[in-house]
């Protein structure tokens, strides 16, 4: 069944009206007519049935039945990564929605290689992740922040994984092992590395777990996906 994501409340007998780009969707490329079946969720109120009540030129209309599944969050998990160009920054926004992190940060960092990022495109495409995957909420992109900014007010009670690409960490499996329990994000670089002073603080702070990912340099997007997925096996919904 088709699942769409909708900003509006979710109950029995609602009225939606979906919007011009997601009724061509719906009409156009999938097909749908009058009386058609799609799964709704709005990550607030679970996932419900509707039915395509009513369609025109100006969109189209669907009359929520029952709810199917009640609303759920996966792990609290926040996915760090420093501005790499659009095309990795948009897969690992993807790929980070399938794999569960419940926001993505977005940093600047010494040798960060871009300097902006369009955040509206990075929330479509996590919408429709999150369609794809049957997660019953849409994970937040937050706005571009500077690295340092952001430690300065971390919270005590959160735990950095920090993905140090200098060697000298433990491999993230056994890091991960002996790690307390807590509130989670996980750190990545730009492609050109931390600055030495970024790795020296990051070492530093109380709230950092250092992790090696192996002993290949690899990509923003591809650590991006080992770390989420190394996560997920150890303290999140994957075990």
């Amino acid at each position: 069944m088709i699942r769409l994501f909708v900003p509006d409340p979710l109950a029995a007998g609602a009225s939606i009206v979906s919007p011009p780009d997601q009724a061509r969707y719906l009409t156009t490329v999938m097909r749908r007519a009058v009386g058609d079946e799609v799964a709704l969720f709005n990550g607030r109120d679970g996932e419900w049935r509707a039915k395509l009540a009513e369609v025109s030129k100006r969109g189209c209309r669907l009359k929520v039945e029952a709810q199917t599944r009640p609303q759920t969050l996966g792990p609290d998990l926040d996915l760090v990564v420093a501005l790499v160009k659009r095309p990795r920054l948009e897969t690992i926004v993807e790929k980070a929605a399938e794999l569960g992190a419940r926001r993505v940060r977005l940093v600047v960092t010494r040798y960060t290689n871009a300097d902006h990022a369009k955040i509206d495109r990075l929330r479509a495409i996590a919408v429709e992740a999150a369609e794809q995957t049957g997660r019953l909420d849409v994970p937040e992109i937050l706005p571009v922040e500077k690295l340092n900014a952001m430690l300065d007010v971390w919270p005590s009670n959160q735990r950095l994984m920090f993905c140090d690409e200098a060697g000298d960490a433990r491999p993230a499996l056994e890091a991960l092992k002996d790690a307390p329990d807590a509130p989670w994000a996980i750190l990545i670089g730009p492609e050109g590395g931390f600055a030495p002073e970024e790795r020296e603080r990051l070492r530093a702070a109380p709230f950092v777990t250092p992790v090696s990912l192996g002993p290949r340099i690899l990509r923003a997007d591809t650590a991006a996906l080992a770390a989420l997925a190394i996560w997920q096996s150890v303290e999140g919904d994957c075990r």
